[in-house]
């Protein structure tokens, strides 16, 4: 795997980052960020790092809480960034249906109050879902965190030596079961 640069990080709750590099979960909700524009959330790039969001209540939004997990400092407390995954945009559907939404809930660790909260978000009832296919660094990638990453925005531009770390990466799944996984999300979005 060889993107080219710019390294882009995806920004999400670092509880579902860590799931999808440890192979928990195949796909990402998303209804979109304050600095996202007059468009709303838009899936702009087809591989990514990902980039780990924190808050004090995340672990509160799940409907299972991950093994391991600690308390999360406050965001503006942040010194550094540490990366473990990377993953790439397999496929992407805009869901107006919340029939669908719900059927999707064994797929991934949002509580339905937190997936709901984000379908009716705004005056379109909707969320981009996407399938993607994660993949673990070989060592957490570590950098000093700026005020550029802050904000309710999606996408953030990362240091460009993280991109020599994706020679390595190994995929948080196993073809196989990954496929089993999409095929299942097909189903039911299709």
């Amino acid at each position: 795997m060889t993107p080219t640069p710019p390294a882009i990080g995806f920004k999400e709750w670092s509880l579902v980052c860590d799931s999808l590099a440890q192979g928990t979960q195949s796909i990402i909700l998303r209804k979109g960020g304050i600095h996202e524009g007059r468009g709303g959330f838009e899936w702009r790039h087809r591989e990514f790092f990902l980039f780990p969001t924190w808050f004090h209540t995340q672990a509160e939004k799940l409907r299972e809480v991950p093994e391991g997990v600690t308390v999360f400092p406050p965001e503006e407390e942040r010194t550094s960034v540490e990366i473990q995954g990377f993953a790439t945009l397999e496929q992407v559907w805009k869901v107006t249906d919340w029939e669908k939404v719900a059927a999707i809930a064994p797929l991934h660790l949002w509580s339905e109050e937190v997936v709901k909260e984000r379908f009716i978000y705004d005056e379109e009832s909707c969320l981009h879902i996407a399938l993607v296919r994660a993949y673990r660094l070989p060592q957490v990638w570590s950098f000093p965190y700026t005020r550029s990453y802050g904000g309710c925005r999606s996408w953030v531009t990362l240091p460009e030596e993280g991109l020599a770390l994706l020679c390595e990466a190994v995929p948080a799944l196993s073809d196989a079961v990954w496929q089993a996984t999409a095929d299942r999300l097909r189903a039911l979005l299709d």
